[in-house]
C-alpha cells in the first residue's frame, strides 16, 4: 500500500482561454489533513473538482490510492467511491429524510441491505452529534446540522479522502463552530482531508499542511506555523492580512 493517498502532478485546466490551473503539484499522504487558502477565483474549488472527476483536466495527473483518475481506462465510478465530498451548500435531498440522506448512497451505490445502511446511517449521526434528528427534513434543522448531515452522508460511502469545499462559508457565524468542531475529531482519528477554507483556526489546529493559492499556482506549503505566521511569500502574507481584517469586527 502506498502512503501517498493522492498526487496531483502537472495539472492544469482551463475554461475557455482562461487557464484555471496552472500546472498544480501536491501529494497528500494517508492521514494528512490539507488546508487550502487563498482568494476566491484562484482555482482551489476547481482542484477538488478535478480530484474526484466533476472536471476533466486538460493535461496532467491525478492519482486517487494509486488509480489514475484521468486515465481513459479508469474505472472512474470505483475511484470516485473512494472519494468523500463536502459542498458548500449541503446539497442534501429536501424529499428525504435525514436518515435517508446518509442511507441511500450505501443503499444504491454499495448495495447495502436496506437494515444495515441504516444502521450504519443512525451512528453516523450520532458521531456527528444529530442523535434524534433522524425522521427530520432538512429544512427543519439549521444550516450546521445541515452539514453534518452532509458529513455524515460521505462518512458513509467509507471514503479514503473527504474533500472539503468552504463548507462553512454559507454558515451564521454563530454555526461555523459546530462544524469544525466534527471536522477537527475526523482529522485526529485520521481521515485524509482536503479542506478549501478561510477559518485560519481550524488551519492551525487540525491541518498537516497548509497550501496557498493564487492565479492557479501554488505559492507556497508547509506547516501551519510556517505558512501562517512566518509566511515566505509576499503574497501569502498580503492574503493573511486582508483576511484578519476582514474578520475584525
Amino acid at each position: 500500500m502506498t502512503p501517498d493517498m493522492l498526487r496531483i502532478s502537472d495539472v492544469h485546466k482551463r475554461f475557455g482561454t482562461h487557464e484555471v490551473l496552472c500546472g498544480v503539484t501536491l501529494t497528500v499522504r494517508r492521514g494528512e489533513v490539507i488546508a487550502i487558502i487563498g482568494p476566491s477565483g484562484s482555482g482551489k474549488s476547481t482542484l477538488l473538482r478535478c480530484i474526484n472527476g466533476l472536471e476533466r483536466i486538460d493535461s496532467g495527473d491525478i492519482w486517487v490510492d494509486g488509480n489514475s483518475v484521468v486515465d481513459a481506462a479508469a474505472d472512474l465510478p470505483r475511484i470516485r467511491r473512494k472519494i468523500g465530498m463536502v459542498f458548500q451548500h449541503f446539497n442534501l435531498f429536501p424529499h428525504m429524510s435525514v436518515i435517508r440522506n446518509v442511507a441511500v448512497g450505501p443503499m444504491v451505490v454499495l448495495r447495502k441491505p436496506r437494515s444495515e445502511a441504516y444502521e450504519l446511517a443512525r451512528g453516523l449521526l450520532d458521531r456527528v452529534g444529530l442523535t434524534g434528528k433522524e425522521e427530520a427534513t432538512p429544512y427543519q434543522l439549521s444550516g450546521g446540522q445541515q452539514q453534518r448531515v452532509a458529513i455524515a452522508r460521505a462518512l458513509a460511502m467509507e471514503p479514503s479522502v473527504i474533500l472539503f469545499d468552504e463548507p462553512t462559508s454559507a454558515l451564521d457565524p454563530e454555526l461555523v463552530n459546530e462544524v469544525l468542531l466534527v471536522m477537527r475529531h475526523l482529522a485526529k482519528q485520521g481521515m485524509t482531508m482536503i479542506v478549501v477554507t478561510h477559518e485560519i483556526s481550524f488551519a492551525e489546529q487540525a491541518a498537516s499542511r497548509v497550501v496557498m493559492f493564487d492565479r492557479g499556482n501554488i505559492v507556497e506549503e508547509g506547516t501551519p506555523r510556517q505558512v501562517l505566521q512566518q509566511p515566505r511569500q509576499e503574497r501569502t502574507e498580503v492574503f493573511l492580512r486582508q483576511l484578519e481584517h476582514t474578520v475584525d469586527p
